[in-house]
């Protein structure tokens, strides 16, 4: 089959790599002129392991090409997916759609024959109707289908994720439209994986609901850890209890720093806009959204209470600003809010990230980069653990504590114990959910 991507982003790159590894004829679009230059010389414009291997593969095999022409992507394409942004809308939270109805719109007057328009960006319920009303304007004269495909790719994991998904969901209206959706997946339903074919408010709604419930998770054990600390209890232990129970599970159950990313801030403020546009509240995700920004807020408290009470004139060593490991995305990512509550409280910061430099150094002005947490932290007041990197998990503490001018550290992913902490020489320690340390 041939298959039209428009647009080159997280979602987009990925899934066409991806179905052009299935055996499909896929070109990719996109208006920015830079983002084609730099994939057609078999660059990826971001990180995700294994991305680049598989692309110049499939590059080389013939089935996948980029383009800037929709026009001439779209030319004999059963389906056309739409994977362009869908950012907050400033002022009120719901998803901006802009992109997506633009998109309807130029595949409306580029397509011949038959198509169906696949929207694989999140969107809020009711969008795909509106896709079919604006493709239908655009040209009334046009055969075609519109379905619903929402994506469930975890950044640092996403081939895995879309090779082996936990289900697939397809929202569509017509069995033509099925069949062709059906066709596409079809190296999935060979494999036995679920594919839960739907209708299209239900598919819109699948993506919001699953996201939100993820962030619930994650929102309550951290809140739970608040409440660990006041009481004396292990976070990690009651996430461990918990999690045994199948009915619970153990995943997003890590007290931390609160999340980010591209999905979660995004998708629960949508979702809690959509409830109270339609007189139906979603009160557990406004709260949600309330209670992680809280959250973050609350890690700059432990930071300054190793600090004295204050930033000023302090040196801070923070490794990883990324919102979480293997990825290059910082948005929305916690250390948004507490690398400039350092910088602007009067802190010298040092920051360490694999792969978070391309984008900090925009975002966070007024730090320092470097490439070694041990050059980090050498005459450092304060050790912060932000992000989870493989990089972070095995460090010479003994070292670090050594080095520093004041051996204290905020390990605000649980990598290490209060104990190693100690025995390192480390006189100050905290985390999340467990009793830290202060030594005189």
């Amino acid at each position: 089959m041939k298959i039209a991507m428009i647009g080159t982003g997280y979602v987009g790159l990925v899934s066409g790599v991806c179905f052009s590894d299935f055996g499909h004829e896929v070109v990719c679009v996109d208006k920015d002129p830079r983002k084609i230059e730099m994939l057609e010389r078999g660059e990826v414009p971001i990180y995700e392991p294994g991305l680049d291997t598989l692309m110049a593969k499939n590059v080389e095999a013939g089935r996948l090409t980029f383009t800037l022409d929709l026009a001439k992507a779209i030319d004999g394409a059963e389906a056309v997916f739409i994977a362009v942004g869908t950012p907050t809308r400033r002022g009120d939270g719901h998803a901006d759609l802009t992109y997506v109805m633009a998109a309807a719109e130029e595949i409306a007057r580029a397509a011949k024959d038959y198509v169906v328009v696949v929207t694989k960006s999140t969107v809020p319920v009711g969008t795909n109707a509106g896709v079919r009303e604006a493709v239908a304007a655009a040209n009334p004269a046009l055969d075609f289908d519109v379905a619903s495909n929402p994506e469930f790719l975890r950044e640092g994991a996403a081939i895995d994720d879309f090779m082996k998904p936990d289900r697939v969901v397809v929202g569509v209206e017509t069995e033509r439209a099925a069949k062709v959706m059906e066709g596409i997946y079809r190296p999935l339903y060979l494999r036995d994986f679920p594919i839960v074919t739907t209708d299209l408010e239900s598919a819109e709604m699948i993506k919001y609901a699953a996201n939100a419930f993820l962030a619930t998770k994650i929102t309550f054990i951290n809140e739970i850890a608040a409440l660990c600390e006041k009481v004396g209890a292990d976070v990690k232990q009651v996430s461990k209890g918990m999690g045994m129970d199948e009915r619970i599970g153990n995943k997003f159950l890590h007290a931390g720093p609160g999340y980010g990313g591209s999905c979660f801030p995004k998708d629960t403020k949508a979702l809690a806009r959509i409830g109270q546009e339609h007189a139906s509240p979603i009160s557990i995700v406004e709260t949600v959204i309330k209670v992680n920004e809280d959250t973050k807020r609350r890690m700059i408290g432990k930071l300054l209470d190793l600090c004295g009470g204050s930033f000023n004139g302090k040196t801070v060593a923070v490794l990883g600003v990324t919102f979480k490991p293997n990825t290059d995305d910082m948005r929305d990512a916690p250390s948004l809010t507490i690398v400039p509550a350092l910088v602007g409280g009067g802190a010298k910061v040092r920051v360490v990230d694999p792969q978070g430099r391309r984008e900090g150094e925009q975002l966070l002005p007024g730090v320092d980069w470097a490439t070694d947490p041990y050059r980090a932290a050498e005459g450092a007041d304060l050790l912060v653990i932000l992000t989870e990197w493989n990089e972070f998990r095995a460090l010479d503490l003994t070292q670090l504590a050594g080095s520093m001018a004041t051996a204290r550290m905020a390990d605000l992913r649980n990598i290490y114990s209060p104990e190693d902490a100690r025995a390192a020489g480390f006189t100050g320690y905290e985390s999340v959910g467990r009793s830290g340390f202060e030594s005189a």
